[in-house]
């Protein structure tokens, strides 16, 4: 039965659709216009009809989507995302616009959430909610990437374009759907014609395996009696297209009401949040999602000429990134467009035939700028905003105010934030997005800042996504400002901390976020874990985050006398510890212990610039604790080797001793393995090539050494030797290479001279040293000829 007929005989109007589908939206306006219902009833939860009046409001810009939540559990959620260009928002549109009541029939969120609980994937059921034909009835955040294994699900759409011979479901919408102007001829011509493909596909394969979608079409059929009981024959349906045939069918209410009987039901919030067109991608991990939102969403808004228009932005992107497109490029490019789609049968190009004519055109065959203008155009990052009035927990109005007063604008796209933490303005920001981070609500991520260990600047990666609005609704449990509920969420991780690395780690966290009524009691749990922990290697990892902490005391105004005394009182206990522990050690907790020790090690030497530190006293004890390493024979050759290069960094081991030490470690009665050992352990890392480099004693016996290895035993020892040297940087690979050729002990500037490099001689050139006088009178002023004797005298030096 078509929907004309459907409509004189007093059946409700049905308007199947699929989800974000511009075509869909056209179509759909266009029968409203045509049909002029009394009440329009659309597929989502009935809980939100009473926010239906906030889609008219000046601030309320799509994409957006309506989140459920429950209430006891606010992190089981589903959300119900509307685009400018979804046939429901245009549905929802056109009703406000002309004083037509709106109304959301699907199953309640309340059995929906309930049954996510109950129900865990019983009988293969969609964890998110999502329609067969990839249409969206909700999507439970917590296990939207479930929804990504849509392949082994049945996809009506795939079926039809199989049928019409096409191997690509997207495509095939946009021949017979899209391309197809909506609103010429018959109004819902589109509808039917699709209600009946639908309707042999159902008759073939029923419910698709889906018993939920039963319930759900049983619970829409009653709301529709309910309508028609109301409205008579004015009653317009707008629902995914899988649904048409089951809404269509007469079946008695008893049967209906009773496949509802019996349903879990949860107390449930619902409101409206913002979306983003990425994730309404398939890509971002939306079950529901579609390839292209940017694209659709072009269709949707271009009055006419869609491919020019599209190729008109795709230059201006371009452009924005120093590419040369000029005019002809894209007139060329339109031209290639629509030849492509002659070529291959379509009746207009469509996305295909537009990036491959971008690509020859203007990318010059390269698909790295493609690759720029589908992340920026075809997807986007269009982020949605909500007015000010709709529902949302007290954390969430506060996060708002906050937001506004610090001018941090919640953006889909990422971008970088540079924060100065003694502008008070900085240190604000600052604090609330490490508060927020202790939450969960990962809107910024630290990155690596150009300042490097100081700590006056920061640096973050903002970037929000629609997930944190249910992330945020979740922490309100904690509290209903962003500092009150920081503070008790740091207490409550502080007393179910398992180990002293987390406690460290929190009570850092407590003062990037400025957390002082958090902070004793988290000083207090550190205090007694690390008073009980004996674990060396805990101790180690959890001392470089006190250190931490205590730098940050002259930033940020915190006080860090107690903790400073927690920092001291672990340093003595890892002296007194280390030692022990690092004996008899095999090769991986060898490679271990010397990640801690360079821990320890980069801690202490920032603990001496801390005025809330101890004195020198504890980077004595250290320099003892390593030369008792150097000196131990049972401990493993990485972490002796290590001793002495830490030593000798700190100018507390003069060169020969440490040529002595390298010596005796190289020695022929040392395994080969444990003398590969010690070489990664002395000249790994940051540094090391170029000790090499510099000090031809060291090269010599580091040389001399390697030629002596005993062929058996040079493969045994190739792959330490190779993952030693291979992290140097390239310059110091090519210098030893050169000085390897060369052989040790034989680079003297005769060598340079006697290769015919210019300006090298084996003595001072007088020319060329009194060259640089003049300009050093002028930074340094004139002082006479003595002053200039003298200034030669220390150039010859």
């Amino acid at each position: 039965m078509n929907g004309r007929r459907a409509r004189d005989e007093g059946q409700p109007l049905l308007l199947g659709v699929r989800h974000h589908g511009p075509g869909s939206a056209k179509a759909v306006r266009a029968a409203l216009e045509a049909s002029r219902p009394r009440v329009v009833l659309i597929e989502g939860p009935p809980e939100a009809d009473p926010l239906v009046q906030l889609a008219a409001a000046e601030d309320m810009r799509p994409p957006v989507a309506l989140l459920a939540h429950a209430v006891d559990e606010p992190g089981r959620s589903a959300f119900w995302p509307l685009a400018a260009f979804s046939p429901e928002w245009v549905a929802l549109r056109w009703a406000l616009e002309h004083g037509v009541p709106a109304r959301f029939i699907d199953l309640p969120a309340a059995h929906t959430l309930a049954w996510e609980r109950d129900e865990e994937d019983k009988d293969g059921e969609d964890k998110d909610g999502r329609d067969e034909d990839g249409e969206d009835g909700g999507t439970d955040a917590g296990a939207e990437q479930d929804a990504l294994d849509e392949d082994v699900r049945f996809d009506p759409l795939g079926v039809l374009a199989d049928t019409a011979g096409y191997d690509d479901a997207e495509r095939w919408w946009e021949d017979v759907v899209e391309h197809r102007g909506a609103g010429k001829g018959d109004a819902l011509a589109p509808f039917t014609a699709l209600e009946e493909a639908m309707t042999a596909l159902r008759e073939t394969y029923g419910s698709g395996g889906h018993g939920r979608d039963l319930i759900r079409e049983a619970h829409m059929r009653l709301r529709i009696r309910d309508a028609q009981r109301e409205f008579e024959d004015g009653v317009a349906v707008v629902c995914g297209a899988w649904h048409v045939p089951a809404l269509r069918r007469r079946t008695g209410v008893t049967a209906d009401r009773a496949l509802l009987k019996g349903l879990p039901k949860v107390k449930t919030d619902v409101t409206w949040v913002p979306w983003t067109h990425r994730r309404l991608s398939r890509a971002g991990g939306y079950g529901a999602g579609i390839d292209s939102p940017g694209w659709y969403a072009h269709l949707f808004a271009a009055p006419d000429r869609p491919v020019e228009r599209w190729l008109t932005k795709v230059a201006g992107l371009l452009r924005a990134e120093d590419r040369t497109v000029s005019p002809g490029h894209v007139i060329e490019a339109v031209r290639l467009a629509e030849t492509l789609a002659a070529l291959r049968g379509r009746p207009l190009p469509g996305l295909g035939e537009t990036t491959d004519a971008v690509r020859a055109v203007m990318c010059e065959g390269s698909d790295v700028p493609l690759a720029l203008v589908h992340d920026r155009l075809v997807v986007g990052d269009v982020l949605g905003e909500v007015p000010h009035t709709v529902p949302a927990v007290p954390l969430q109005r506060d996060l708002e105010r906050t937001q506004r007063r610090l001018r941090l604008r919640p953006e889909a796209a990422e971008r970088e934030l540079d924060l100065d933490l003694r502008e008070e303005t900085g240190a604000e920001r600052s604090r609330l997005l490490h508060r927020l981070r202790l939450l969960g609500i990962d809107w910024g991520r630290p990155a690596a800042s150009r300042s490097g260990t100081g700590t006056f600047r920061e640096t973050w990666r903002l970037r929000w996504e629609p997930e944190l609005a249910v992330r945020t609704a979740e922490a309100g449990v904690w509290g209903t400002t962003v500092l009150a509920a920081a503070t008790a969420k740091a207490e409550a991780d502080a007393v179910a901390a398992r180990g002293l690395v987390d406690v460290t780690a929190l009570a850092e966290h407590c003062l990037l976020a400025a957390l002082p009524d958090a902070l004793p009691v988290v000083m207090r749990v550190l205090a007694d874990r690390a008073a009980l922990d004996t674990d060396v290697a805990h101790l180690a990892q959890a001392l470089p985050a006190l250190v931490r902490s205590l730098r940050y005391g002259d930033v940020r105004g915190t006080g860090t006398a107690a903790l400073a005394e927690v920092a001291a009182g672990l340093a003595e206990r890892v002296f007194v510890g280390l030692p022990p522990a690092c004996a008899g050690l095999d090769a991986d907790a060898a490679e271990e212990m010397r990640g801690h020790v360079d821990a320890v090690h980069g801690a202490l030497s920032l603990l001496g610039d801390v005025p809330a530190a101890p004195d020198g006293r504890l980077r004595a004890r250290w320099r003892a604790v390593l030369r008792t390493l150097s000196a131990r024979d049972t401990v493993p050759g990485v972490l002796r080797g290590r001793a002495v290069r830490l030593l000798l960094d700190e100018g507390e081991l003069a060169q020969d001793e440490a040529a002595r030490l390298m010596g005796l470690a190289l020695s022929p009665g040392t395994p080969p393995a444990d003398a590969a050992a010690w070489i990664e352990g002395f000249v790994g890392g940051s540094g090391g090539g170029l000790l090499l480099v510099h000090d031809e004693r060291l090269f010599g016996l580091v040389d001399r050494w390697l030629t002596a290895v005993p062929t058996e035993a040079f493969t045994d020892v190739l792959p330490l030797l190779r993952r030693t040297f291979s992290a140097y940087e390239p310059g110091v690979r090519r210098t030893l290479g050169e000085l390897v050729r060369r052989g040790p002990g034989r680079r003297d500037r005769t060598d340079t001279a006697a290769a015919g490099a210019p300006g090298f001689g084996p003595g001072v050139d007088e020319a060329r040293a009194d060259a640089v006088l003049p300009v050093l009178r002028l930074l340094l002023g004139p002082d006479g000829d003595e002053g200039t004797r003298g200034e030669r005298v220390e150039v010859r030096r």
